[in-house]
């Protein structure tokens, strides 16, 4: 097949985090696909190339997203299937949330043309060095927000708890733009469950723009009902508890440590006269 997909990611900041291949993927491409986070960034790709072509005009508010997503994914393989060589550029990482590159890459695949994907500097990436958090210190559990309320999930209040589109919580039609208060509300009392009302989280959100600032306010859970917040903002909830031992795994550690030190061969001495 003569065709073929990248998928690429921008990163989040414009002009600061797109790797050299991906910028290069964009230039030498026959038609280029972006999904970009304003128009200010889309107009900075359409610099690399005479011929792209925004996603963004398939979104439309009362529209389910996922016929949303499919009608994205048939235009750009149409474009594969004619045997041109099709970028399709998402900002931040093009498979973190980003479902688009996924299913075409998938179909692609499918149909016998040459597909594959190049990473990107994701929000997740930004929100590690802005908050100053190491994910291996404690550990993180990351939910798509609505996610998080439609399912039952195991919480360790030890770990950073990540909740993301926290804008679209509860939102089960995958048609609107966010949802209200009472939503909120309901996100808020699942939350209570393991944490305390008065307990500070952080609502985040990644530079987009060199001269943006980044969003890191700092709130207790409670107020969260009240809280300006979109589409793109994420909820940090930092640990409220300590991590506890887990004994019966150490003494099982413990006693393989003394096994080995003891089976351990010894070096033999030779007496020097």
């Amino acid at each position: 097949m003569s065709g073929s997909l990248v998928c690429v990611g921008t990163g989040m900041t414009l002009g600061a985090h797109i790797s050299p291949i991906c910028r290069s993927y964009i230039e030498n491409a026959d038609i280029v696909f972006s999904l970009m986070s304003n128009g200010i960034v889309e107009r900075w790709v359409e610099e690399m190339h005479q011929d792209v072509r925004s996603l963004q005009p398939y979104y439309c508010e009362g529209t389910n997203r996922n016929s949303t997503y499919n009608d994205m994914v048939k235009a750009i393989l149409t474009e594969v299937r004619a045997g041109k060589k099709v970028v399709a550029a998402f900002y931040g990482h093009p498979g973190v949330f980003a479902c688009v590159a996924h299913r075409a890459i998938k179909k692609a695949d499918n149909e016998g043309y040459h597909a594959h994907m190049e990473p990107g500097i994701s929000a997740e990436d930004c929100l590690y060095a802005d908050l100053a958090i190491d994910p291996g210190k404690t550990g993180c559990m990351h939910f798509e927000a609505s996610q998080f309320m439609f399912y039952q999930r195991n919480v360790d209040p030890a770990a950073h708890l990540i909740l993301w589109q926290v804008g679209l919580a509860g939102d089960k039609s995958l048609a609107k733009f966010s949802t209200g208060k009472a939503y909120k509300q309901v996100l808020v009392d699942l939350l209570s469950e393991t944490y305390p009302l008065d307990h500070e989280v952080i609502l985040y959100q990644a530079k987009v723009l060199p001269i943006d600032a980044k969003r890191i306010e700092k709130i207790i859970l409670k107020k969260l009902i009240e809280a300006e917040i979109f589409q793109h903002t994420t909820l940090v909830i930092p640990p409220s508890k300590k991590m506890k031992a887990n004994q019966s795994i150490l003494d099982r550690l413990a006693k393989l440590d003394k096994q080995i030190t003891t089976d351990k061969p010894q070096p033999k001495l030779y007496l020097v006269e």
